[in-house]
């Protein structure tokens, strides 16, 4: 339930996102990777982090675990929790795209309500979902934590795949096949959309190019 405040109000800047944009020579945007655990949503946000940064765009991973260390550390794993969770993500999400950053933000999100409530924070093209479809098998093999196992055992309650449902997305942006792509592959279907969609420039390089 959102609490409404009589004595708060919104401060404008003095200095713009289109501002910012035109320092950086790039816009911004929040790539929003859902998909389950072990599909390879952290692997394929670092992994563009470096292009990206390669290529002069500013970018920050905001990575599941990561933040359940700091900002969400008082959150469990339950439904009520989980949309929490991804509510103030979505928050810092929109905070790291107004300062004209792209927000690569690596997340379970598994119910489509909570994915649709934080597009709902942003304009037309400033939310890319990036479905990392793998299958369950294939999560369960990778099982790079070790919690598939541990699920499995009913040591973990609400683990999503097993005891928690993964509800995928109808219409995403991008479908990343982890088990049918290379991590090379991927970055470069992301890198083409982001071209595409005018959000970074054609050419590498939008400020700078760092890659030598």
């Amino acid at each position: 339930m959102k609490i409404e405040f009589k004595n708060i109000v919104w401060h404008q800047n003095q200095v713009s996102r289109e501002d910012r944009h035109q320092l950086n020579q790039h816009k911004s945007c929040v790539v929003w990777f859902t998909g389950l655990s072990g599909a390879g949503k952290s692997t394929l946000s670092t992994a563009l982090e470096k292009r990206l940064y390669q290529h002069g765009i500013r970018s920050y991973v905001l990575d599941g675990d990561n933040v359940r260390h700091g900002l969400n550390n008082n959150l469990g794993f339950t439904p009520e929790d989980r949309k929490e969770n991804i509510r103030r993500i979505g928050e810092v999400s929109k905070l790291f795209v107004e300062a004209g950053l792209f927000a690569l933000s690596a997340f379970i999100s598994p119910y489509r309500e909570d994915r649709e409530m934080v597009r709902e924070r942003f304009s037309p093209n400033e939310f890319v979902e990036v479905y990392v479809k793998c299958s369950l098998d294939e999560c369960e093999r990778r099982d790079p934590k070790g919690l598939y196992q541990k699920a499995r055992r009913g040591e973990i309650n609400h683990f999503t795949g097993i005891s928690a449902p993964y509800e995928e997305p109808v219409e995403p942006e991008l479908i990343i096949e982890t088990d049918r792509c290379t991590v090379e592959e991927a970055i470069h279907q992301i890198m083409d959309y982001l071209r595409i969609k005018n959000l970074i420039p054609s050419e590498p390089g939008g400020g700078h190019d760092v890659s030598n």
